[in-house]
């Protein structure tokens, strides 16, 4: 006699209760390759399991807290004006204006500005579905078919068949975009939203990027299914930041790729402060020879936050550096888990790949992992990998306590002081300010 085994709501892996009518009732007025996209990515979603803790990327990170009931609704555009998101992330990067600045509110346009002088140098930047009607030529081939893909994983799949908001940036050949360009997506609501971001630098082109992603505090779950795409041409060079502080309540689940070509740089920068769980795939793919990518990530979890981030480093033609230094810190019951890999293929000869994890741990009850790795298939490389784990030092705290300094205060420096080297990294003042303020709210409140 078989007996049948009833499991806890709780030890269950369950999906989203998403159908093919809702990708559907997405896309009724997109192009026709567009929703055979969608359809198809679908398709692919049905026939792919849920990850689990079997799965070795997932074997840290368990979601099952996650209540999709709440959290698989898809957002709907309100009335709301670009007044619901906080001043911080809608003051200019630089000086008294930008190139561009495109701001969402629950997946809605509520700020558009683009300037003439880039417009008339062949710039595109606009929401994404916009240019899937109005510039097919360029976002056809870039969109899902280089970088990110559908067949990335199931959350990916999800994403490709319901993205429902996102920015595109295009600079063509020999273009210099000279003022930054700033996107914000910040949600009032519970629910889902499934933010895609595709820049596409040609050859010999430049630009420099930043787009944020927050939300106010509801008592709701909500889910972030993100993608990102950066698409570096020859010669090119592209600065790219990327800040993350989504509400308490918020789940992350995102695929991130960057692709990088012949003597092309990347300069990459990613904050993660928010959310209940994020769960981000980082990956450079050094496509050219002489490609140089530099990818810096700056984290910090408290009460009992889990940031998974899972980086990668392809090196698919010789000559090629990659530049990968993390630093985190975590506290009260906090988790973080990062996994780093090199990789380079047969024959990619004279490679320089780096990766370091620094991890500063306050207090006991916290738990951070760091599991770098190698695979090289190649005998004339120079690769290195490095994971530190560290407590606040004494010694400078009591320095700076004997000289009239509290506590509170010399420990706020001293980690300040350890963050430094990443926040440095930054190209625009405000923000690294507003990312020192953030870090003081961590450790004061």
């Amino acid at each position: 006699m078989v007996t049948a085994v009833r499991r806890r709501r709780s030890d269950a892996y369950t999906a989203p209760s998403y159908t093919l009518a809702d990708v559907h009732a997405l896309s009724k007025n997109e192009p026709k390759w567009l929703q055979e996209a969608r359809e198809s990515a679908w398709e692919l979603y049905e026939d792919l399991p849920m990850p689990t803790l079997q799965d070795e990327e997932w074997r840290r990170t368990d979601y099952r807290s996650i209540r999709w009931e709440e959290a698989e609704k898809l957002i709907k555009a309100t009335n709301a004006s670009v007044d619901v998101v906080p001043s911080a992330n809608r003051e200019p990067l630089v000086g008294e204006g930008e190139g561009g600045t495109l701001i969402f509110v629950d997946g809605q346009i509520v700020q558009y500005e683009f300037a003439d002088s880039l417009k008339q140098q062949g710039v595109v930047f606009t929401d994404l579905r916009t240019a899937c009607i109005e510039h097919e030529e360029l976002v056809r081939p870039n969109l899902m078919t280089k970088a990110v893909l559908p067949t990335d994983g199931k959350f990916a799949a999800l994403h490709a068949a319901l993205w429902t908001h996102g920015v595109f940036l295009y600079v063509p050949r020999h273009v210099v975009a000279e003022l930054p360009l700033h996107v914000v997506m910040y949600n009032t609501q519970p629910g889902a939203t499934l933010g895609h971001v595709l820049v596409v630098i040609e050859e010999n082109a430049q630009a420099t990027m930043q787009v944020e992603y927050a939300s106010a505090q509801v008592d709701q779950h909500s889910a972030y299914i993100g993608a990102t795409e950066l698409l570096v041409g020859d010669a090119a060079n592209l600065r790219y930041v990327a800040l993350q502080d989504w509400s308490r309540n918020t789940y992350e689940f995102s695929h991130q790729r960057a692709r990088v070509g012949r003597d092309a740089n990347l300069d990459w920068i990613i904050g993660t402060m928010g959310s209940q769980l994020t769960k981000a795939y980082l990956e450079i793919e050094a496509d050219g020879v002489g490609a140089n990518a530099r990818m810096s990530g700056f984290f910090f979890a408290d009460s009992n936050q889990l940031f998974d981030l899972d980086t990668q480093q392809n090196h698919n033609a010789p000559l090629t550096t990659t530049d990968l230094l993390f630093k985190g810190a975590a506290k009260d019951q906090a988790r973080t888990v990062w996994q780093g890999m090199i990789k380079s293929l047969p024959k990619m000869q004279k490679i320089d790949g780096f990766q370091a994890c620094r991890n500063l741990m306050l207090s006991d009850d916290a738990r951070m992992d760091s599991i770098p790795g190698l695979e090289i298939e190649a005998d004339d490389v120079k690769c290195s990998h490095a994971a530190t784990f560290s407590t606040l030092e004494q010694e400078p705290i009591f320095y700076l306590m004997s000289r009239g300094i509290t506590r509170p205060e010399a420990e706020l420096m001293v980690i300040e002081g350890y963050f430094d080297e990443l926040l440095s990294r930054i190209p625009f003042e405000r923000v690294r300010e507003r990312l020192q303020a953030a870090i003081e709210a961590k450790i004061i409140g």
